[in-house]
């Protein structure tokens, strides 16, 4: 009684024309040029060229990839002499992990003439790779008041369209530099219309993708942000902890949530697609019991000449410290001032800042360290080596 008809809708596409061509002093002569260039689907000028400028309706079913909206055309066409009623279609997508409705109405229709059909357009945001299977059925009453029900299956597959890969750096001023490396793994050119960071609650995200030019932000990847199938490119973030999260030393322990990547798309005639990754997670680098971070040091200082830094101590245990500091000297960094003086109590997740003089008597690239804290509580000792690098110069090359 019913000829079901299920399509996909999706963009139509450049007609491909395959050139046929040959030399003049052949058989043919000049026919073969004179047909393509009277062919109305070729470019004039570029007859030769496969690209065409006609649009053509897809021919198969296509690819469907993850982040898509799958979008499908469902005609129920009644091909007796006899009108039924109570006519109820449904349309269901069955996935590896759930079943959803997707049809527009539930209810249903009172009767369907000869020739006549229901119509029905459903879209569906693809959020699982792997196989679907779109179940269409109809449930309808015979004029004898027999019920007839049938249905029938549809089966795809859901590709994945990106590879995302992601790398962290964490610096020693408790800022996080995330690098995403995205590529394009479909057959078609993408227009990467946005790759944004959303951070989680405890940082502030800074994007690195852009550069200013004449006062303007320009995208370091140029006007046309294509990326070619295989291709793929680098994105990089920096992650600051805010000022809540910062100060306290426990924040910075254990496995810490960055964020996740809000990733959105174009394809062939503005097809669009988006992804969002999952909280994105880095290990935090322990730090032990006492942590010592520099603030503020030169990047270039003169031979045998004082010079200060500045250092921040964090006591990142769960217990008071009485620290005692100790200054031991290099073959090329000298300390100036008294070893062993006291600190005084550091209480847990409290900080303290110390300002220090050294001085180096050898020139070239000289590693900072000697530096040694003592818990008297627990008469333990926190040893701090190579703790950063100063370019020492002679004075005249400074001054010159």
């Amino acid at each position: 009684l019913f000829v079901f008809a299920v399509m996909r809708l999706t963009k139509p596409t450049l007609f491909t024309n395959i050139p046929v061509t040959c030399e003049e002093r052949d058989l043919p002569g000049n026919l073969f040029n004179q047909l393509m260039k009277d062919d109305p689907s070729t470019v004039k000028g570029a007859e030769t060229l496969m690209l065409g400028e006609m649009l053509t309706l897809p021919q198969n079913f296509g690819n469907i990839f993850l982040g898509e909206t799958f979008s499908s055309y469902i005609s129920v066409h009644n091909d007796s002499s006899q009108v039924v009623k109570d006519i109820l279609v449904k349309a269901d997508l069955q996935t590896s992990s759930q079943r959803l409705n997707l049809s527009a109405s539930s209810a249903a229709v009172a009767e369907l003439k000869p020739d006549c059909c229901i119509d029905d357009v459903i879209h569906h945001e693809v959020k699982e790779i792997g196989t679907h299977i779109l179940v269409c059925a109809v449930s309808y009453t015979t004029q004898t008041g027999e019920k007839m029900y049938f249905r029938k299956f549809f089966k795809f597959q859901v590709l994945k369209p990106l590879d995302v890969k992601t790398k962290f750096y964490n610096a020693e001023t408790d800022e996080v530099f995330l690098e995403a490396q995205i590529q394009n793994i479909t057959t078609s050119p993408m227009f990467m219309e946005k790759v944004s960071l959303e951070p989680s609650m405890m940082y502030n995200v800074a994007e690195l993708n852009t550069v200013d030019t004449a006062g303007e932000s320009e995208s370091t990847f140029g006007a046309r942000t294509y990326l070619q199938p295989m291709d793929t490119r680098q994105y990089l973030y920096c992650l600051k902890p805010k000022q809540e999260f910062a100060e306290k030393a426990g924040v910075i322990k254990g496995v810490t949530v960055i964020g996740k990547l809000d990733i959105v798309w174009k394809t062939n005639l503005g097809e669009r697609g988006r992804l969002q990754t999952s909280q994105l997670q880095r290990m935090a680098p322990g730090y032990g019991d006492v942590r010592l971070s520099l603030e503020t040091i030169p990047d270039t200082v003169n031979l045998e000449e004082p010079f200060d830094i500045t250092c921040k101590i964090t006591n990142c245990s769960e217990r008071t410290m009485d620290l005692v500091l100790e200054m031991c000297n290099t073959n090329s960094i000298h300390w100036c001032g008294v070893s062993g003086r006291q600190l005084g109590k550091l209480h847990p997740s409290s900080s303290l800042h110390l300002a220090l003089t050294l001085l180096s008597s050898v020139q070239g690239l000289q590693s900072v360290s000697g530096l040694r804290l003592t818990d008297t509580f627990l008469k333990r000792t926190y040893e701090y080596d190579d703790i950063a690098q100063v370019c020492v110069v002679s004075s005249e090359i400074k001054q010159s």
